[in-house]
């Protein structure tokens, strides 16, 4: 189902707190040629209104609001659908959206665990047209674009390590938030709602990952879930990395690093990057290769990830008719291997993909039942404590 060429494309918020109002509401306005905003959702009244105001400064958009996201899909019939709720909302809301006809662009996680996953793919199927993206902006800068393009070229020679770093600091005040920290309304800790940008970035590198095995802990936070992760994986190409998610880090930074048999590509940022977060280090056998190394430079456009440039490319599936990126079996990856993580710190063994089907435990949830690390478990602990 193709949008028409030229009519703008109707969309709705669903939800209008932080997320929406700094980074969706600025991608539609930077698309606003292509795309009209014409309603919101929000069960807060107060921030509902304050939503509405920002989107109506200068003219922009003219945004009716809704307390309910049945209601607002019945009356605007949009085509596009943003969503921005907590992540427990997400399968339900983007279910619903495809029912009515809408594509979905959703905030991260898509939603929390593998089958429900498989139950949005069902509604997409059902739906016979529109498709259901989950944002993941750090793929779509140039810098990351170009990165991509390289490695599948070869021209940085065969990818044989990897670093994938998201170290933060999340304090307890941020954890005060009623939704965060556990299972059934946050997925998982900060492999679930931190590190999955710079992994999901890993996997959208490298390719497709074979092996992985895995560490947890809660280490300062009483929380359902970990407040730092470690991981080695294996990659399809004999390539090797290590992960490591932390919301206990003073000295904050995103981090991915892949030292290929030519060169090592590095990106080292906190939020999103731009090209000259991207560094390019010649393996001494190349580095009288100028002409070589003038390919591996970030192109003259600097396009930075952002929320704009994944709606972008979102527009333009739809006028196309086709699977936008970030969807489908390419998502579904990013979850699996979250999955898979987990499976493997609770378990001490490793996981390959693949493993994760319907009757395993961690396909309907991230941890898997698993006695030190399901809701009951965590309860039990923080009481003793």
């Amino acid at each position: 189902m193709a949008a028409a060429d030229t009519a703008r494309i109707r969309a709705a918020v669903v939800g209008t707190g932080g997320i929406v109002t700094g980074s969706h509401l600025t991608a539609l306005r930077d698309h606003a040629d292509r795309v009209d905003l014409v309603a919101a959702v929000d069960v807060a009244t107060d921030r509902l209104d304050a939503f509405r105001a920002t989107a109506a400064e200068g003219g922009t958009f003219d945004v009716t609001g809704y307390s309910d996201a049945t209601a607002m899909l019945a009356a605007e019939r949009p085509e596009l659908v943003l969503i921005g709720t907590p992540p427990s909302l997400h399968r339900e809301q983007t279910v619903a959206a495809l029912g009515a006809g809408a594509w979905v662009l959703c905030e991260k996680p898509l939603c929390l665990t593998l089958a429900e996953y498989d139950e949005i793919a069902a509604a997409e199927k059902e739906a016979g047209g529109p498709y259901a993206s989950v944002v993941f902006q750090h793929r779509y800068g140039s810098g990351a674009v170009h990165a991509r393009e390289l490695l599948a070229e070869g021209a940085l020679g065969q990818p044989l390590v990897a670093h994938c770093q998201t170290t933060w600091h999340r304090d307890t005040a941020y954890y005060a938030v009623p939704w965060r920290g556990r299972w059934e309304t946050e997925g998982g800790g900060p492999s679930m709602g931190h590190g999955i940008h710079q992994m999901d970035l890993l996997l959208h590198l490298l390719g497709d990952w074979t092996e992985i095995r895995a560490m947890a802990g809660r280490l300062v936070h009483t929380v359902e879930s970990e407040d730092v992760s470690t991981a080695l994986v294996r990659f399809e190409s004999g390539a090797m990395a290590t992960v490591v998610n932390s919301v206990l880090s003073p000295d904050e930074v995103s981090r991915i690093r892949i030292d290929c048999a030519d060169a090592t590509v590095e990106l080292t940022h906190l939020y999103g990057h731009r090209n000259d977060d991207w560094v390019y280090t010649p393996a001494p056998h190349v580095r009288d290769e100028p002409d070589r190394q003038r390919r591996w430079r970030t192109p003259a456009t600097d396009l930075p990830s952002s929320h704009g440039a994944q709606l972008s490319a979102l527009l333009d599936a739809m006028r196309e008719g086709v699977r936008p990126p970030g969807s489908g079996p390419d998502a579904r990856r990013t979850l699996e291997f979250i999955a898979a993580l987990y499976k493997a710190a609770f378990t001490g063994r490793p996981v390959r993909a693949g493993e994760i089907a319907p009757g395993d435990p961690y396909y309907e949830a991230m941890h898997g039942d698993h006695a030190e690390w399901a809701p009951k478990a965590a309860t039990a602990t923080t009481k003793e404590s």
